[in-house]
């Protein structure tokens, strides 16, 4: 049986914050389904690991998480696959000129939340006052949540103007998601076809997701699903535009 390895978006794709039900549990249900067919399902997201782990536990269990945009890969067990930073100096120079302005900003550090104010998550994070205070290790991605579509497109054609040598700024609806350079969700879905292709040999990789961050995702998928309420380029990229993530897992199963 030729295999399938199902890269999916989190926000909008599969878990919708502001729901009443965030999780469908049609949509668990289905992943389970899949996985149990022998097919891989994972995660392909801005957020980090530990922003992931909080809500889908003991629900979905991963084969692999694709996070902060591709800037760290993990597979199921949290075993390392990918792993790239944005350098400590331009992550210095974002928090200086953003946390002034009142801009609520979150570091990805070895897959850890920080953050600069306390507040109310269910899962671990750090409060830091900034760069020199955070964690060691890694700095996968500087996320920065602003007011509207406007300021976000702004903002992120600033920063990739100015840091553009050095990383990428990708606009998620009114967040912005800043990764290390040459990385984004498709770069993460190339790393992550190279890791499995001696384990699992010739396979067809599926993505999905609903936003323009979603874009290198759905071109870097040999076949890519987005839905009706995605903006009109994600839905003309898209292989097929579904209502929800339930039927392209089941278009995936099918094929």
């Amino acid at each position: 049986m030729r295999k399938k390895v199902f890269a999916s978006d989190f926000d909008g794709t599969l878990y919708f914050y502001k729901a009443n039900v965030k999780l469908p549990p049609e949509n668990v249900e289905m992943i389970r389904e899949y996985q149990a067919a022998g097919h891989l399902f994972g995660l392909c997201t801005g957020r980090q690991v530990g922003g992931l782990t909080p809500f889908i536990g003991g629900l979905v269990r991963p084969d692999f998480y694709i996070t902060s945009s591709g800037a760290n890969i993990v597979d199921g067990d949290m075993n390392p696959i990918l792993k790239r930073g944005v350098d400590r100096d331009v992550a210095d120079a974002l928090v200086r000129e953003l946390n002034p302005k009142g801009y609520r900003l979150t570091l990805d550090v070895e897959g850890d939340i920080c953050v600069f104010a306390p507040m109310d998550y269910p899962g671990k994070y750090y409060v830091i006052t900034g760069v020199d205070d955070a964690p060691e290790g890694l700095i996968h991605q500087v996320s920065v949540h602003t007011e509207s579509l406007e300021d976000a497109a702004r903002l992120s054609a600033s920063i990739n103007e100015r840091y553009g040598d050095r990383v990428e700024a990708f606009q998620n609806v009114i967040e912005i998601d800043i990764a290390p350079k040459g990385c984004s969700k498709g770069k993460g879905v190339q790393a992550l076809r190279d890791h499995y292709r001696d384990v699992l040999g010739d396979f067809t990789l599926y993505g999905i997701g609903d936003s323009i961050n979603d874009l290198p995702l759905l071109d870097a998928a040999d076949v890519s699903y987005t839905f009706p309420y995605a903006p009109e380029i994600c839905q003309k990229r898209a292989t097929k535009v579904v209502d929800t993530i339930v039927d392209a897992l089941r278009d995936s199963m099918n094929s």
